[in-house]
């Protein structure tokens, strides 16, 4: 025991000490294609956006204690990512390039705050299709002879990508294939001339292909993308000696005059060799058709006469010019050939001239009338053309230059000389009023020849009048004013119209007709219109006139014009009233109106406007200035409240109204108004007395009434005896004229029907059964039920008379009998006269009733008569 103390001892102190020590945190390695951890085996795509959570770096520490991230690099690279100390997200920072730098080293560490562990990790960038072909080599420029054989390889393009996999991989083609002459291959880049293509120097020169190279394709930021890049290929021909030479400026022509001397060049002909881009030397040499006449500089191609004109015996020459090519090895090569033309020709050094009657002559006059006939002929005009040349040199033309389409000249094409005719071509435009003198240049110019001689002559026409115009009007209308108290033989307007002709055939005279016309007169020089000196204007009777003026020359030719006159109004009528003492009846509430009228035409002369000059009370009626509408002032509502200023307690008033026009000067005119004033309540209480005030002041108003009454009654009185016919007529067989009716069979139906109709009868009296009803607050004769039918209205008094409400009854007489209105109501009946009135009955009831008796009577006694 006492010796192994020591080790227990030992071993104790160690376990204290390892309960003591701090063990250091360490990164969780979760492998290739892990989003978390060390960042073992990780890559990341070069196309990722800065900004992006990449990663996440994820360790522990064995005591549990929190641990904190960080990561650096090397300090001669660039800081790439950043990362969260605490949760350890690792964010990129720096744009990436795997072209630039494929991997990317980093020190990624991981601490407790007593312990740090670091790793050192490497991240691989993966490729992405960021980089488009990139040609290489350019530009690209070749030279091709123009025999080159098709399908021969003449150049080739290269482009380089610096991605990997498919999106390296490069492919060619042309941009426009179907417009070239050159084919590509895919793979290589190699330009070919297609198969059956050949290239011509003299036609194009050089070939300019677009060439575009594509990558394989690859995804860029998700999406799939082809990159591609184009560069231009020249093909420059070279010209190989594969033409003939050519002239140029053909066909040749060339002229030798009569003053042309020997040894003269007359043309030069030009050609070169057909290969342009290394031209042979070219020869010239006259193969035929010169008779020793001419000849040719074999270097220049200049063709010279070797004789006097008068000595060639031709008039034309055709020669032929050949051209021979010379090779480098001064050898002949190709040649062409070309005809030449040589004309032998008069020399044109006469310009046309122009004769008259005496000799040479520019200038030439005439006088005509204006207006002649279509397609005569100037034949005061004596004019020959004339050129000296022979041939062609003695052709000209001949036009008139001056206004076009009035004369025409013949003929237009002259061969040495020719008599000269001018025609009228434009009737209307020979107008002596549009222009008295015509001027004209008579040209004469060659045709065909190169110095194009011309010459003129001055045509000078001078036109005569004629009458052929007519007077015409300054205006189609003419519109005038005038008061319509102008005194006979005020001027009214002038009227003109002018006659272009000169001389007598432009004078004009006037002359005025129409219905309108009765009360005008016109001068018939000046065209001056005016009244007749007793003519009396009226606006009120005719305000307005119209006629026609008319302007003749003294031919008769003429024309017309329409006038327009209006009579302006003049304040020279009084407004006129109805009657000087008028009578009124004003029902208490409802206005009265007076009118007066203005016979005047036009406003302001006829608004007459209204005013109370003198009442007897004052301060009672207020009038509408406009309308005439005569009212109680608003403070009297009744009649008591008028009694009361009123001293006799009258129910008359008298007014003196004035009606004035607005005219200036303004008349005027006064009437007397009586008044008579009437109460709402006794109106309510008997609707034939409304009646009747209503229409005292209107009495077509009661006509109209009345006629309507009589209408509806014979109206039913015809329905009635209508009904009863068609009856009886159907009751009874009416057999012809020839044959014996029996009677009929028994009499006991006809007493029954006899009863029958006579029930019936009662019952059609019943519609004309006039009763009294009590008096109606409202006045409304429309309810039904309540009110009796419409009664018949009186017959209007004399309008100086005022309605007495204790008159008479009057009757109307009808067809069957007469209708009698209600005795107006009184105030308070006495019983005993409403008794005596009922006993009495309506007296158009009986009266209807007695008639209609006699008629069925009479039907009955008719038909006992049974055939």
């Amino acid at each position: 025991m006492g010796r192994g103390a020591p080790a227990v001892l030992a071993v104790w102190m160690l376990f204290l000490s390892l309960a003591q020590a701090n063990f250091a945190p360490h990164f969780f390695d979760n492998g290739a294609g892990s989003t978390n951890g060390n960042m073992a085996l990780f890559s990341l795509p070069e196309d990722t956006p800065v900004g992006s959570h990449v990663y996440t770096l994820n360790g522990t520490d064995p005591e549990g204690d929190p641990v904190s991230y960080h990561i650096s690099f090397n300090p001669s690279t660039r800081s790439v990512f950043s990362v969260d100390p605490n949760l350890g997200n690792i964010t990129l920072i720096e744009e990436l390039d795997r072209e630039r730098e494929d991997e990317i080293e980093a020190i990624i560490s991981i601490s407790d705050g007593l312990n740090l562990v670091a790793e050192k990790v490497t991240i691989l960038v993966t490729d992405a299709n960021d980089e488009a072909p990139r040609f290489i080599q350019e530009p690209y420029i070749v030279q091709v002879p123009e025999d080159t054989a098709s399908g021969t390889s003449i150049a080739r393009v290269r482009a380089v990508d610096r991605d990997t996999g498919s999106a390296g991989s490069v492919t060619y083609f042309l941009k426009n294939p179907h417009s070239t002459k050159f084919s590509v291959d895919r793979h290589s880049g190699v330009l070919r001339l297609q198969a059956g293509a050949t290239l011509d120097y003299e036609k194009a020169r050089a070939h300019f292909i677009t060439v575009v190279a594509k990558d394989g394709g690859g995804k860029l930021r998700g999406a799939d993308v082809v990159l591609s890049a184009t560069t231009m290929v020249t093909v420059n021909v070279e010209d190989v000696q594969d033409m003939a030479p050519v002239f140029v400026g053909t066909p040749y022509y060339g002229y030798v005059y009569e003053d042309t001397l020997p040894g003269s060049e007359v043309l030069t002909v030009v050609a070169m060799d057909g290969d342009r881009g290394k031209p042979n030397r070219v020869l010239y040499s006259l193969v035929n058709g010169s008779d020793g006449a001419f000849e040719i500089n074999e270097t220049s191609g200049a063709i010279s006469v070797m004789q006097s004109p008068s000595q060639l015996r031709r008039e034309v020459y055709e020669l032929h010019v050949q051209v021979t090519e010379v090779s480098s090895a001064g050898t002949p090569a190709a040649q062409a050939m070309v005809p030449v033309t040589i004309r032998i020709v008069d020399l044109n050094n006469h310009p046309p001239t122009f004769y008259g009657e005496s000799g040479p002559q520019n200038r030439f006059e005439l006088s005509m009338y204006e207006h002649p006939p279509q397609g005569e002929i100037l034949r005061g005009l004596k004019i020959t053309v004339n050129d000296s040349d022979q041939g062609a040199n003695a052709k000209f033309n001949l036009r008139l230059v001056g206004p076009g389409g009035i004369f025409r000249v013949v003929p237009q094409t002259v061969l040495n000389e020719a008599q000269v005719t001018i025609i009228v071509e434009n009737s209307a435009a020979i107008d002596f009023e549009k222009s008295k003198v015509l001027t004209f240049k008579l040209l004469a110019i060659e045709v065909n020849t190169p110095e194009k001689f011309s010459s003129t002559a001055d045509v000078l026409i001078q036109l005569l009048d004629t009458n052929d115009n007519v007077p015409k009007f300054t205006s189609h209308y003419y519109v005038a004013r005038i008061p319509e108290n102008a005194p006979g033989g005020s001027n009214v307007l002038a009227v003109t119209a002018v006659d272009p002709d000169t001389g007598p055939w432009g004078e004009v005279k006037y002359s005025i007709y129409g219905s309108g016309a009765d009360l005008f007169l016109i001068h018939p020089s000046s065209g001056i219109i005016y009244t007749q000196p007793w003519a009396s204007l009226d606006a009120e009777a005719t305000a307005r006139y119209n006629f026609y003026v008319k302007a003749e020359d003294m031919e008769g030719r003429y024309s017309l014009a329409e006038v327009f006159i209006t009579l302006l109004d003049v304040n020279d009528h009084y407004p006129k009233f109805e009657e000087s003492v008028q009578e009124k009846t004003m029902v208490l509430g409802t206005p009265v109106k007076i009118e007066a009228t203005d016979q005047d035409a036009e406003e302001p002369n006829n608004l007459v406007d209204y005013s109370i000059t003198h009442a007897e009370p004052a301060n009672v009626f207020d009038i509408n200035a406009h309308t005439g509408e005569i009212w109680l002032k608003n403070s009297i509502r009744s009649l008591d409240a008028l009694h009361n200023i009123t001293p006799n307690r009258d129910s008359t008033w008298s007014l003196e109204v004035q009606a004035k026009d607005r005219g200036s000067p303004s008349f005027s005119t006064t009437a007397l108004l009586k008044i008579e004033i009437v109460d709402t309540e006794m109106l309510s209480r008997s609707p034939m007395a409304a009646f009747l005030m209503q229409t005292k002041d209107n009495p077509m108003k009661a006509v109209g009434v009345l006629a309507g009454i009589m209408a509806v009654i014979v109206a039913i009185t015809v329905l009635i005896s209508t009904a009863t016919f068609w009856r009886n007529k159907k009751s009874n067989k009416v057999q012809p004229v020839r044959r014996i009716l029996r009677k009929r069979p028994s009499p006991a139906p006809r007493s029954i029907r006899i009863e029958w109709l006579k029930f019936r009868r009662a019952k059609a009296t019943d519609k004309f059964v006039l009763k009294e009803a009590p008096p109606n607050e409202n006045c409304n004769n429309n309810s039904r039920g309540s009110t009796p039918p419409p009664q018949a209205p009186a017959p209007p008094p004399p309008p100086s008379a005022a309605p007495s409400m204790g008159q008479a009854p009057w009757t109307v007489p009808t067809v069957s009998g007469s209708l009698a209105p209600q005795q107006p109501q009184q105030p308070s009946p006495k019983p005993r006269a409403v008794a005596k009135r009922k006993a009495m009955g309506s007296p158009v009831q009986s009266a209807l009733v007695s008639e209609l008796r006699q008629k069925f009577e009479k039907k009955n006694v008719q038909s006992k008569a049974y055939f």
